[in-house]
């Protein structure tokens, strides 16, 4: 039986123009090495998930091949590329600075650097984790880090760039990586499914990635999954909300039709039917508040493209936005919002969730009753 390897390993990127979502800094790294500019230090930080760790191997892989491609890819066939392959290559050397974190450790790298490459330009150094260093382990890192041999480029990786202390950050070219958009998300997770021969539904591709909260690696796990539940044979999104326990938007709608038509039995029966399905109140209560600005989102064609749903959905928003007046989306959107700051404090939160729908249910009148006061008012003047 063939071992199973999940999709965030056997699709992880082995080249620049494969890295997802972090265009800037991948045309930066090449062009570095189109015209020489290496630097002997990169520090790339950012969230988790979003490729610093690839990178940074794409890279080292890149600066020692033999016989690099036209647009300065690794050719993935030389000696240098197929040892690095094959974790054998002994110009790229990974530490992880979580559990090598002392000076001793930092010493014996130090050593290292000393000796010059038998074959290939360049030893690469890739630190993960780096702000895990002690201080005392920096501090001895600091001169080799600012005058290192011509051969050694040190590549450090964070997720707490404010961990490190600022000598080091002076020392090195600094890499910004971004959180990855939930359409890169999506289109890399159907580019992967038809590899794979599955079926699927494309919101339930980008419910996923909108679970990830722009981690690619989350997603693909998140991805794996889904997969696994449902055989292999077919990912819906039905079966996608029903595993990672998300409630359906469909009840959103629901709710705002009910407050739309003031009907307060209504919302309160379908909020009854939410809490029995075992989801919880405030999540309930954020997920409406995020509903009212996507409505919001709809009402004007310039911000339409702020909307990240499926077209299908996307033409849900557009039909219900239309019932709604920018008067009640803002005032909703408004009481939704101090309903949440002040959820946890209260006593009785399910009354809390549900004084807010009544009063969301009368705004309406309310509304109306504000603008005929005020033709009132103007036809008195």
């Amino acid at each position: 039986m063939e071992n199973f390897v999940v999709s965030a390993r056997k699709y992880r990127p082995s080249d620049f123009k494969s890295v997802v979502g972090q265009q800037h800094i991948t045309t930066t790294l090449k062009n570095a090495i189109k015209n020489d500019h290496l630097a002997q230090a990169f520090l790339f930080c950012g969230p988790r998930g979003v490729g610093k760790t690839t990178c940074a191997r794409i890279l080292a892989k890149t600066i020692n091949c033999e016989n690099r491609t036209a647009d300065f890819e690794a050719c993935d066939q030389c000696d240098s590329c197929l040892s690095f392959k094959a974790n054998s290559s002994f110009n790229v050397h990974e530490l992880d600075a979580a559990s090598n974190n002392s000076v001793d450790d930092i010493r014996n790298l130090v050593d290292q650097v000393r000796y010059a490459p038998q074959k290939g330009k360049f030893k690469v150094y890739i630190i993960d984790e780096v702000h895990m260093l002690s201080n005392q382990a920096f501090n001895a890192f600091l001169k080799t880090l600012e005058e290192p041999p011509k051969y050694a480029i040190f590549i450090l990786a964070t997720t707490e760039k404010h961990k490190i202390i600022p000598t080091i950050l002076s020392r090195c070219q600094i890499f910004d990586f971004n959180r990855i958009q939930i359409a890169d998300i999506t289109e890399h997770l159907k580019y992967i499914a038809q590899k794979e021969a599955i079926a699927y539904e494309e919101e339930a591709l980008r419910l996923i990635a909108t679970k990830a909260d722009g981690a690619l690696r989350d997603a693909l796990s998140i991805f794996d999954l889904i997969v696994t539940f449902s055989d292999g044979n077919k990912l819906t999104y039905q079966e996608t909300i029903n595993n990672l326990h998300i409630l359906d938007y469909d009840y959103y709608f629901k709710v705002t039709d009910a407050l739309l038509e003031e009907s307060i039995s209504a919302a309160l029966l379908i909020f009854d039917e939410i809490l029995k399905k075992g989801f919880d109140a405030h999540n309930f209560l954020v997920g409406l508040a995020e509903h009212f600005r996507e409505l919001m989102v709809c009402k004007d064609p310039a911000t339409l493209h702020l909307l990240q749903v499926s077209e299908s959905a996307k033409q849900r928003y557009k039909e219900q936005s239309e019932k709604a007046s920018l008067s009640f989306l803002l005032t909703a959107l408004n009481m939704a919002n101090h309903a949440d700051f002040s959820y946890r404090t209260s006593k009785n939160q399910r009354l809390h969730v549900e004084l807010l729908l009544m009063k969301l249910a009368n705004l309406p009148s309310a509304i109306s009753l504000a603008a005929l006061a005020q033709d009132e008012a103007k036809k008195k003047v």
